[in-house]
């Protein structure tokens, strides 16, 4: 098969290459291949079975059209302050106009027109003085809100454009290797079962997100793509009382908080947090489960959930950042029996385990229903404990009860993208024909950037 341009991965950085040449009139024949199904299709068991029963081949809260981010939160940062460090790669202002040109596609797509964050700035102002005494920078960002419900809503009816003008996609075919011959990428190779094809093409783009950053980390180091080990996040989820975080959520409804606590001085912040939401289970390669939160439009929780991540530079020789963080990963998955680990802060700090019947006492009921109360700190780097440890308790000087005995932490919550692919602001890497995009890429983290990236690269293919 040949076509002009093939694409792995149907996530947001795929699909809005794919949209973005359309929009610009492109009659190239584009092709997306993706290992999940169509988003009508992706369906999560665990709203019948109450607990994760570990999908094969793959989760589908993670993989499938639109990647993860047809089941996440569903939020869209509108600052290019937040979302990963394409900015440095393409320019500030390049960078936040794409934002806003991109920002319009979800909107005319179904996006909830409100962006929540605006409007307070005496609220802001306060949340940020209390930031400044506790050693902590805040960023606030416009957050539109597309919820994890609607997500799927706009991305469906994203797809059904896509089909519908021409693009082909794939499902159900993973990518097994590129075609590499004298420094030029040629094509791909994918399988469906014993279906094996050779797709070559002018233009290969890798979007395989933040799922296929290691298999990308493997390519790099196979076909000499230059690249280079980037930053690993480490951290968790962590959950209160609605009550707690009422003011925050009003004003900002995302507080992104950024600190260097002591003695390590290693950069923590929260990321992804959900009001009203709800912890969940992703599952990856190996069986790997990871912790993340959803929020949706309608339905509510009691509870505010949201990740804390310590991130780790590591220097020459280690070069395995991601191969790092699972094995994190998996250390917490054995202590929880392959199930989500939980602890009271409380606990934590009084070098105590976490009881189930502890769990049924606090006014803070978990809103993950199968993870399993332990010890988290058994199995966290203790780096990585006692920075996160230190940032809450300077937290807990903006947000009063973010601290309590009753705060839960479940673990692990991994963010893998720390392989970064060398390439120049048109997205070209040493290899003649191949562009990576994405979080796999390591240059973006989360819906909009990608989405951003995309679009750039759209209109470089167009």
């Amino acid at each position: 098969m040949k076509k002009d341009v093939v694409i792995i991965g149907a996530g947001p950085a795929g699909i809005f290459t794919a949209m973005e040449m359309l929009k610009l009139g492109s009659r190239k024949k584009i092709l997306i291949v993706e290992k999940g199904k169509a988003i009508e299709q992706r369906k999560c068991p665990k709203h019948t079975t109450k607990q994760c029963v570990n999908c094969k081949p793959y989760c589908h809260i993670t993989t499938g059209f639109s990647g993860a981010g047809a089941f996440s939160d569903g939020k869209l940062s509108l600052s290019y302050e937040v979302g990963g460090d394409l900015p440095s790669l393409i320019g500030p202002e390049l960078a936040q106009q794409t934002i806003d040109y991109t920002d319009q596609i979800y909107l005319e797509f179904g996006a909830d027109p409100k962006v929540e964050g605006i409007g307070q700035t005496e609220s802001v102002k306060e949340i940020r003085r209390r930031a400044i005494g506790a050693g902590l920078k805040l960023v606030d960002c416009p957050i539109r809100h597309l919820g994890t419900e609607k997500a799927q809503e706009i991305y469906y009816a994203i797809e059904q454009y896509l089909l519908t003008h021409g693009v082909e996609i794939l499902f159900g075919y993973n990518c097994t290797d590129l075609i590499v011959e004298e420094g030029v990428c040629r094509g791909v190779r994918i399988t469906n079962g014993n279906d094996s094809q050779e797709i070559l093409s002018d233009h290969t783009v890798v979007a395989a997100g933040r799922r296929g950053a290691q298999w990308l980390e493997g390519l790099c180091a196979q076909y000499g793509i230059a690249h280079q080990a980037g930053t690993v996040d480490i951290g968790v989820r962590l959950e209160v009382r609605n009550e707690v975080m009422e003011r925050v959520n009003d004003v900002l409804y995302e507080s992104k908080l950024i600190g260097y606590p002591k003695p390590f001085k290693n950069k923590v912040r929260t990321f992804c947090q959900n009001p009203g939401g709800f912890v969940s289970q992703e599952n990856y390669d190996n069986d790997l489960a990871v912790v993340n939160g959803h929020s949706y439009k309608e339905r509510k929780s009691e509870n505010t959930n949201l990740a804390i991540l310590c991130s780790h530079n590591f220097a020459e020789p280690f070069h395995e950042p991601i191969a790092y963080a699972q094995k994190v990963g998996e250390l917490t998955n054995m202590l929880g029996g392959g199930h989500i680990l939980v602890q009271r802060f409380g606990d934590i700090l009084d070098g105590k385990r976490t009881w189930q019947k502890e769990l049924a006492q606090s006014n803070l009921r978990p809103t993950l229903p199968d993870a399993v109360a332990g010890d988290i700190t058994a199995a966290m780097p203790y780096r990585a404990m006692v920075n996160i440890i230190g940032f809450i308790q300077a937290v807990d000087q903006v947000i009063p009860g973010f601290a309590s005995q009753e705060t839960l932490l479940y673990s692990p919550e991994l963010k893998f993208y720390s392989n970064r692919v060398k390439m120049d602001g048109e997205f070209r890497t040493n290899i003649e024909g191949l562009h990576c995009l994405g979080d796999s890429s390591g240059w973006t983290r989360g819906l909009m950037m990608a989405s951003v990236m995309g679009v750039l690269m759209g209109r470089k293919l167009a």
